[in-house]
């Protein structure tokens, strides 16, 4: 039987018929709270459990809008991670692959993932975050900010994987990942021969009876759809067509506790075995005690392991988890960027803690901005930050309501809202880069390059506050060589004995030959995001090796080109920088990776040529700044 509680709004309407098993008290008081608070429009919590499901919804599917309930539709994100780790677990069960077969085994030949000591990335590791491939790829540039994944394309995908070396032995650590689990989904429905959407929608909805589960918007869907909230504003839903499997399921809380249900063995189904399989621990390595299984995570509770995945994209937060020994599980849903992680484990639990949930800072201010003026929020924020109790000052949120009024070209509300944020965090090196960001946009040089390296002294590797002040002359290298008879010399040198041969080896695929370039002892820096990482030249040329193979038996066509901002040095050393530009086509002629560099490289002079002790690969660059270096 189903049990239903709808909480319109504040106010606690129980239908009494249906109020055999009620929320507990408290966390029936926090999301009344939150919604007061304007933390989502709602909240939708779901219980299954051997007398079956038991709803309860609050709020509203828009602000001041339908009352929410158990069909109302919200986005998932990330949970999809767990069906594409259903999908996998299928395959694996009806013979078709296995969790430790290569990735490259079932991608096509244009694709070349990269390797780490010849060892080769497996579905599994796409599944379980430890594939080394980095949370997203770096070659994102979305129109609309607002829908970030809907225009990046299978294409570019391959073009980033071509092109990324691996910062880590694969399976040495944890880095959750939505282009692994991305290309995963890819590599499954390539498998099926079909799209990602029609195969979870024929493996895994329509036998567990999920009618409103898909990624495409039925007119149901869009009827009975809760928009997604940021800040108190609406905010577009997000369309992600080439990483699919890592977040662009839609559903309801009555088909997301059906899903549960199979997961614990509650609804019998012939999923059942692969959701299993699922479960297994794969590893402990993403700290705080957290294991995890294919797709989903395992945290230890008092009455037993919370088996469980969260969820979010620009307007919504979700949650789904289970315990198997108390036979419950928990759907939570919102239509708001802020989380409720805490109601589910709080659910599955006992001692799990909620959030004090507080009033939004963010909220009063922007109303206040919003109603009475830019002087008015400026006093009412030195109010709030007095009551800090009562008071919720969110990085995140600060952040994006200063982009939202930048974008919408309201730059003394920005540049305000930006400079309340480094007030407030002022360890936080990205509020003193986006701070820094809107006033080199506002043409306030001096005030941008202030903050540009106060981001830089708070993290070292913030690349863009390097290549912004490059950009406006600040610790720019110098662009003029010395025109020294002996620099000349050395240049020439240089120039002749290695950079042409990098050049020539990389198009003609001789491997031996750009070996020989390399100083026995030479290292490999690299940058992912934040961190940096060194390797042994020999390491990464054995990953590079395949792809010299590949151009001279014709597969591809590789060029690489370089050119300098610095070159100094002496008779026998020399310390280059520049950019490099990387491309590679197929046989046919086709572009499959394309990429500007920041470089720096340490030669040494050995005998009569020069060899490269270390080569760091700083960060991502612009054709703008490699025109710029003509």
């Amino acid at each position: 039987m189903k049990k239903t509680i709808i909480f319109f709004a504040l106010s606690l309407l129980a239908n009494l018929v249906f109020a055999q098993q009620k929320l507990p008290e408290d966390i029936v008081e926090s999301i009344k709270k939150r919604i007061e608070y304007g933390h989502s429009p709602s909240y939708v919590v779901g219980i299954i459990d051997k007398d079956g499901p038991h709803y309860y919804a609050f709020g509203t599917k828009t602000i001041g809008g339908q009352p929410a309930n158990e069909h109302t539709i919200y986005e998932i994100g990330s949970i999809s991670k767990t069906f594409t780790a259903i999908l996998l677990a299928q395959m694996v069960q009806e013979g078709k692959l296995n969790t430790d077969d290569a990735a490259q085994n079932y991608l096509p030949a244009s694709l070349k993932l990269p390797m780490r000591d010849n060892k080769q990335i497996t579905l599994g590791h796409l599944s379980d975050h430890t594939s080394s491939i980095p949370r997203l790829p770096s070659n994102m540039a979305p129109k609309n900010q607002a829908n970030p994944y809907a225009d990046y394309t299978v294409e570019q995908m391959y073009a980033f994987l071509n092109g990324y070396t691996l910062p880590r032995d694969i399976g040495s650590a944890y880095e959750y990942s939505n282009l692994a689990a991305g290309l995963l989904g890819h590599i499954l429905s390539l498998k099926a021969g079909t799209s990602y959407e029609k195969l979870m929608v024929s493996k895994i909805a329509s036998p567990l009876g999920m009618k409103t589960t898909k990624i495409t918007f039925d007119q149901q869907m869009k009827q009975n759809l809760a928009m997604g909230h940021s800040n108190g504003v609406q905010v577009s839903n997000w369309d992600i067509p080439t990483l699919a499997g890592a977040g662009a399921i839609r559903s309801s809380l009555h088909n997301m506790l059906r899903y549960v249900a199979a997961n614990m063995g509650l609804q019998k189904s012939e999923l059942y075995p692969a959701m299993q399989l699922t479960h297994q621990v794969r590893h402990d390595k993403a700290g705080s005690g957290t294991r995890v299984g294919l797709g989903w995570h395992i945290s230890k509770g008092t009455e037993g392991d919370v088996i469980w995945h969260n969820g979010g994209t620009g307007g919504y937060r979700t949650f789904a988890g289970f315990v198997k020994e108390t036979g419950k599980g928990v759907v939570v849903l919102t239509n708001s960027d802020k989380g409720a992680d805490d109601i589910g484990f709080r659910l599955l639990n006992s001692t799990a803690k909620l959030i004090a949930v507080k009033k939004s800072a963010v909220a009063v201010i922007k109303e206040t901005l919003e109603t009475k003026g830019l002087d008015a929020a400026l006093k009412v924020y030195d109010e709030l930050k007095k009551d800090k109790a009562s008071y919720e000052f969110d990085g995140n949120a600060i952040n994006k309501l200063g982009i939202n009024y930048f974008e919408a070209g309201k730059k003394a509300e920005a540049l305000a809202v930006f400079k309340i944020n480094v007030d407030e965090f002022p360890k936080s090196f990205n509020a003193y880069d986006s701070y820094a960001e809107a006033l080199m946009k506002d043409g306030q040089k001096e005030a941008a390059i202030v903050n540009y390296k106060k981001s830089l002294e708070l993290n070292p590797a913030n690349t863009n506050a390097v290549d912004m002040l490059a950009k406006m002359g600040v610790g720019e290298p110098t662009k003029a060589i010395s025109q020294s008879a002996a620099d000349l010399t050395r240049i020439a040198e240089i120039d002749k004995s290695y950079w042409s041969q990098i050049s020539r080896t990389v198009k003609e695929g001789d491997f031996e030959g750009y070996k020989a370039t390399c100083h026995e002892n030479a290292v490999l820096v690299t940058t992912s995001g934040q961190n940096k990482y060194s390797v042994s030249m020999t390491s990464a040329l054995a990953r590079w090796k395949q792809g010299f193979l590949d151009t001279k038996q014709g597969k591809q066509m590789d060029n690489v080109s370089f050119r300098f901002s610095q070159r100094i040095g002496d008779e026998t050393t020399a310390h280059e920088t520049g950019i490099f530009y990387f491309t590679s086509h197929d046989s046919t002629g086709k572009l499959i990776a394309e990429s500007y560099t920041h470089l720096e490289a340490l030669l040494v002079k050995q005998g009569d040529k020069w060899v490269c002790l270390m080569e760091y690969q700083k960060s991502k660059a612009t054709r703008e700044e490699w025109d710029a270096l003509k």
